[in-house]
């Protein structure tokens, strides 16, 4: 059975939600071929490479330029302008389709299932599409051509009545969660990591996240980030800077400016999140996701700083109104929010309880079950 998965790289949400299919299929399916596949660049590495520094420069130095894109674009002129423009660009992407002769596809970006759906509605290709959506809050451009898909994987229960309200046959939908990587589902040696950080086991600790190449020029997360130094004096604090050394350099100049270089520990890159998220207590972070279904996973309760507006400002809405987090507005005092997080220990608690009505750990094998038992493809027995 042939299997292709497309991604786009508009965020790393995308990618990191198709390689966590693609790791299942391949460790837990025999007779199966699998293949990744940036959509995007196959069909026009120009047009490619163009849009998604677009979409990076616009979502770090002006978000409300991609909050107006990404609201307009569900209806009206920018709508039919997507569509029109994806049935141009799918009839490069048949020359692959026809190369590879997939039995399924399956897509975690819009792009590439409206490029298929079209394909299948004008009867070119024949395969099951199935359509994995990447956020807390649907957004109609996942569901152009959703005749003609064959399956729908949401976040919640929420997103899965959402699209049946508009039409979507409930056969279709499941409400599986988030691909979520194997690696937040391993146990890990909490004294190991805290001795490798030189932190205390027995502290309260808070992972930071900066926001990488988006928090660049962000001057609200280095005050934010100064208000957690400064008031959470009986914490500890993991902080990511990400590739972005002049958030780094900030963060570095907090930390020694209260002397607090014992219980904070600033990082520039990390590919030990699924190990943080441990052993931490707390996440500061931005809303986008694939964060928040690992977040969900390890059962944190979330700060939100600095969502983009359009569907990361749908997740943290989302999140908040489930009290699973606690939403840092641009208008907010950090400290009052703080002192009223911290000073009454039930709220931490209740927000981690809530973390787990929500958190769906098994959701990238219960969407390549649904898919497979689709075929009466049994797992391997390794």
């Amino acid at each position: 059975m042939k299997i292709l998965i497309f991604y786009a790289s508009y965020g790393g949400g995308h990618l990191n939600a198709a390689k966590s299919i693609n790791e299942y299929l391949e460790n837990h399916y025999k007779n199966v071929d699998v293949e990744l596949i940036d959509c995007m660049k196959y069909v026009n590495k120009t047009i490619e490479k163009m849009t998604t520094k677009a979409y990076t420069e616009m979502a770090k130095k002006a978000p409300w330029a991609w909050g107006r894109i990404y609201s307009d674009s569900q209806k009206g002129p920018l709508a039919h302008i997507t569509s029109r423009s994806n049935k141009i660009m799918a009839i490069k992407l048949l020359k692959l389709l026809r190369e590879k002769q997939p039995d399924l596809i399956i897509s975690t970006h819009p792009f590439g299932s409206q490029m298929c759906s079209y394909l299948k509605r004008k009867r070119k290709i024949h395969a099951k599409i199935a359509t994995i959506m990447t956020d807390f809050a649907s957004h109609d451009q996942w569901l152009v051509g959703s005749d003609f898909t064959d399956f729908f994987f949401v976040a919640h229960d929420k997103m899965k009545k959402d699209l049946i309200k508009k039409g979507i046959s409930e056969k279709k939908v499941f409400a599986t969660g988030i691909p979520l990587s194997s690696k937040f589902l391993k146990p890990y040696d909490r004294k190991k990591i805290f001795a490798e950080l030189n932190l205390n086991p027995e502290k309260k600790t808070i992972l930071f996240f900066g926001g990488g190449k988006f928090g660049l020029g962000k001057t609200r997360t280095i005050e934010i980030f100064e208000g957690f130094v400064k008031y959470c004096t009986d914490m500890q604090i993991i902080s990511i800077a990400g590739k972005n050394e002049k958030m780094m350099l900030a963060f570095q100049k907090i930390v020694s400016k209260y002397g607090k270089e014992n219980s904070v520990v600033v990082l520039e890159y990390t590919n030990q999140v699924p190990e943080f998220m441990s052993i931490s207590d707390l996440v500061v972070t931005k809303p986008g996701g694939l964060t928040t279904t690992e977040s969900l996973a390890s059962h944190l309760p979330m700060v939100i700083i600095n969502p983009i507006p359009g569907q990361e400002e749908e997740n943290a809405k989302f999140l908040e109104s489930n009290g699973i987090a606690i939403w840092i507005k641009k208008e907010d005092n950090v400290q009052e929010i703080l002192e009223n997080l911290f000073s009454h220990p039930d709220k931490l608690k209740n927000m981690k309880e809530n973390t787990k009505k929500l958190a769906k750990l098994h959701s990238t094998q219960d969407i390549c079950d649904i898919l497979l038992k689709n075929y009466e493809i049994n797992p391997a027995s390794y």
